[in-house]
């Protein structure tokens, strides 16, 4: 069984958070906070920039650490370390999914989340990030 490591950007903006649905794979279709992979020697912050700048084309700046989950799926143990972040610069367009949402914490269960990303949006249902606040 693979133990794979990754990381997920829990992006917010004004009292909400970004969402994105898989467009291919064999979770395709399902709800996901955007990530991945982290690569030998690559921090979870360096991962989940390098990743929020591949899969949405924008600069985020880590807010700080949100939460570590783990699933077990068929084939493969999945741990998430999940980051409250910003977008610094830019607009996310979708590179590797097929659709986008920003959810209020109401709007969290409106959307059919892969099972791992569930246990974060359990936690956010709890400690949802603050509305940013503009000077």
């Amino acid at each position: 069984m693979k133990d794979i490591r990754v990381s997920a950007a829990v992006i917010h903006r004004n009292g909400m958070v970004y969402a994105t649905r898989r467009a291919a794979g064999p979770f395709r279709g399902g709800w996901e906070f955007p990530g991945g992979k982290r690569e030998k020697g690559e921090s979870g912050e360096d991962c989940i920039i390098r990743e929020i700048r591949e899969e949405l084309d924008v600069c985020i700046h880590v807010d700080g650490f949100f939460c570590t989950v783990e699933h077990q799926y068929p084939d493969f143990l999945l741990t998430m370390d999940c980051y409250i972040c910003s977008i610094e610069d830019g607009q996310p367009r979708l590179m590797e999914h097929d659709e986008a949402r920003w959810l209020t914490r109401e709007e969290l269960g409106s959307v059919s989340w892969l099972p791992a990303d569930m246990l974060v949006v359990q936690r956010l249902k709890e400690d949802f990030p603050e509305p940013d606040r503009q000077a």
